[in-house]
């Protein structure tokens, strides 16, 4: 059968809490013996001394311990009273008449022989004896100013009156009702607690079982300050960042079937129409049809590289090399694209020595491909791009400024995002899929770098990379 985590802790609570009551109800039963029997124990010393000084008197009268022996006192097996009650300071005492008093011992003197033990002054046993193991505390008996015997008593502890006896025994009912009044308060109040306790336990499990059903909405209530409320709190983050995860995959998977579902409805169109006799086949027709393959070419590689990289697959073959060199070699190839457009191109690259950065070089030149291809896209005709290069630090700063259309504020932290694209001037009727930009975030960051978009001094977009320089170059 299986147990719930509310009974459980009750169980626990409740297993603790008898543990600690036994030792409790174990500890004050054996106070309660011990006192008691030190109690009694005080009252049998002071008694004692009383019987020793009545002993000694009729030691003197007698002269010997004979008279023990030749008439020995008549005394039952009960415990001693306190001298008040009992009477037992005058047991040892003669119970004289007027003519003969000191004479002789009466027919009840002494009572408990029991537990009296008497000895002479050698310590050998004139009256009573000891038991195995027992302990007495003996009290000289001094006759004629010297000690003749000595007297004992034994511990009451075997001589228990009915009385004391049952004194002891409500004393330990009395514990045993107590012990099991407080495990009866602590049942009836650990159930509700346990509940109390197990309750955001139980919430956040089904609240767990909600998120793995794909319910990513589920929230927890804070209803407190403690580990648990910080738990819902962490829970509720967890499950709002999969839900925010959730809502950027169903986004992607929707970008990107629009993005494959453009091109290949172009190709179907076109290839339709010249198998229907609608179009005749052309250079240009073909032309048209391979440019929108090369698009689609281009989205699918975007694509494989961008979740590469996400995975942290993408290989990457780092070496000490001249990040201005590579530059220079990418603004070569774009220069006649450039022309084409009307957009001038303007480098402000250092004169001195070259800038050492520990590198991939077919990455650096992707990255450098991709912000050309998309100052290129979405920059008007008649515009510019600016390219600057400069040392700051332990870091080789890369800036590159396009001219209008620029892009607002509130959309520059998205520009690096899977398949972002800013509705206005740069659309999508500009081309690309807005994977260029992120595709150029996963490069940088690889190298331990950072990229950031700014608003650009000329009015359009700033993209601002900074790479760390090798060792060497930095010292």
């Amino acid at each position: 059968m299986k147990i719930g985590i509310t009974y459980r802790l009750f169980f626990s609570l409740l297993g603790a809490t008898c543990l600690a009551i036994l030792s409790f109800f174990l500890i004050m039963r054996w106070s309660v013996d011990r006192e008691f029997f030190q109690y009694l124990g005080t009252i049998d010393q002071a008694r004692l001394e009383q019987i020793a000084v009545e002993l000694g008197q009729n030691y003197e009268v007698h002269g010997n311990w004979a008279f023990l022996k030749a008439d020995p006192p008549r005394w039952d097996s009960g415990p001693l009273m306190p001298p008040e009650r009992d009477g037992v300071h005058t047991a040892l005492r003669e119970r004289r008449g007027p003519a003969n008093r000191g004479a002789s011992f009466s027919p009840q003197p002494l009572r408990r022989p029991a537990r009296l033990v008497i000895l002479d002054e050698n310590r050998a046993p004139v009256f009573g004896s000891n038991l195995p193991g027992e302990n007495v505390n003996f009290q000289p008996v001094i006759a004629r100013g010297r000690t003749v015997g000595y007297v004992g008593l034994l511990s009451p502890k075997h001589f228990l009156h009915p009385m004391q006896m049952r004194f002891l025994a409500k004393q330990r009912l009395a514990l045993s009702f107590a012990a099991f009044g407080i495990v009866l308060v602590v049942m009836i109040i650990s159930l509700p607690l346990a509940r109390r306790l197990v309750r955001p336990i139980k919430a956040m499990a089904a609240a767990t079982h909600a998120i793995a059903s794909g319910r990513y909405g589920t929230r927890i209530p804070v209803a407190s300050s403690d580990e648990l409320g910080w738990l819902a709190r962490d829970f509720n983050e967890m499950a709002k960042t999969l839900e925010q995860h959730e809502k950027e995959r169903s986004q992607w998977v929707a970008d990107i079937s629009h993005e494959l579902r453009t091109p290949v409805a172009v190709l179907r169109g076109e290839v339709e129409a010249l198998l229907d006799g609608v179009r005749t086949i052309t250079p240009e027709r073909v032309r048209s049809l391979h440019a929108e393959i090369l698009r689609l070419n281009r989205l699918v590689d975007d694509l494989y590289q961008l979740s590469l990289s996400d995975i942290g697959a993408l290989s990457y073959r780092k070496e000490n090399i001249d990040v201005v060199r590579v530059l220079e070699e990418s603004l070569g190839t774009y220069l006649a694209e450039f022309g084409r457009k009307r957009i001038a191109l303007r480098a402000h690259i250092p004169e001195e020595a070259g800038i050492t950065v520990f590198a991939d070089r077919e990455r650096l030149t992707q990255l450098f491909a991709n912000l050309f291809e998309n100052s290129l896209r979405y920059t008007d005709e008649g515009g510019e791009l600016s390219v600057n290069v400069k040392s700051e630090g332990p870091f080789a700063v890369l800036e590159f400024q396009d001219s209008k259309p620029g892009v607002a504020e509130q959309d520059l932290h998205r520009l690096f995002d899977h398949l972002y694209r800013v509705e206005g001037s740069r659309s999508r009727k500009t081309g690309g899929a807005g994977l260029g930009l992120a595709i150029c975030k996963r490069i940088v960051e690889a190298h331990g770098g950072t990229i950031s978009a700014h608003p650009s001094p000329a009015g359009g977009l700033l993209i601002r990379i900074a790479l760390p320089l090798e060792e060497s170059a930095r010292e």
